[in-house]
């Protein structure tokens, strides 16, 4: 067993240990708020204490989304869930605003405690997170799928057990020359990226408002409202409609 999958299998161990500490009654207060309307959150990926790094740039975007609206006062301590929360209306859509005081690897714990408390469903929860792949200034819609590597998406993937997340990828490049990825990564950004980073900040908070917008306007979808429902009950969907289906249909499934 190499490295990387040892610490892949640690990290998703301490994933379940923290999530195995149940939820107290406290928890379920704030389950009932905006009782009409359907509750989204969007949470800002990375690590505390290291808010201007690259790996950190989702909970810029959540800083500026709430400077946008004046909340940036807002922000209160949730020791239930460890993370940042605000609870508000955004664009006539009840939001919750998440930004997680754990390490990025296993953000997705406090995604989850979330989830449950606030009564949110995995695919009203948007990840804003760090993307390699894309340049600074180049951001991208992802909806659902796999972590693509990113540690912070594959820990809330592992605590939801689904991966319906909606995503959305605000790029930060790869390292130039020698430097590391870690290195780059856990870097701040330089003076020549902190002069578009503004507007890179713009524009995710844009296309943020612009999928609440395309949300809303959506029927409700009868999707599972438990956290930990999405990836499972799709596959007992799929095993119900094969088992119901005729052999036309079995035949299919198998190739």
């Amino acid at each position: 067993m190499n490295f990387v999958t040892m610490r892949g299998l640690l990290t998703r161990v301490v994933n379940r240990v923290l999530l195995s500490e149940l939820f107290t009654p406290a928890m379920g207060i704030e389950a009932d708020m905006h009782t009409e309307g359907r509750r989204r959150m969007v949470v800002g990926l990375g690590n505390p204490g290291m808010e201007s790094t690259r790996h950190s740039v989702g909970m810029a975007v959540l800083g500026a989304l709430a400077t946008r609206f004046s909340l940036a006062d807002c922000w209160r301590s949730d020791k239930h869930v460890s993370a940042e929360v605000i609870v508000s209306e955004i664009e006539h859509t009840h939001v919750v605003l998440l930004r997680p005081r754990l390490l990025m690897n296993i953000n997705g714990v406090s995604v989850a405690k979330a989830a449950r408390k606030y009564g949110i469903r995995p695919e009203d929860i948007m990840l804003v997170h760090d993307e390699l792949d894309k340049p600074l200034g180049k951001i991208a819609i992802k909806h659902g799928g796999s972590a693509r590597g990113h540690n912070g998406v594959r820990s809330c993937v592992d605590c939801l057990q689904t991966d319906v997340m909606p995503r959305l990828r605000v790029g930060i490049g790869r390292p130039a020359g020698q430097t590391s990825v870690e290195r780059h990564v856990l870097g701040r950004f330089s003076a020549e990226e902190r002069k578009v980073l503004d507007s890179v900040l713009a524009q995710s908070v844009d296309t943020l408002l612009s999928q609440f917008l395309q949300q809303d306007s959506q029927p409700d979808s009868q999707s599972p409202s438990s956290p930990a429902g999405g990836r499972q009950a799709a596959q007992k969907r799929k095993e119900r409609e094969s088992s119901d289906s005729p052999a036309k249909d079995s035949a299919a499934a198998q190739t």
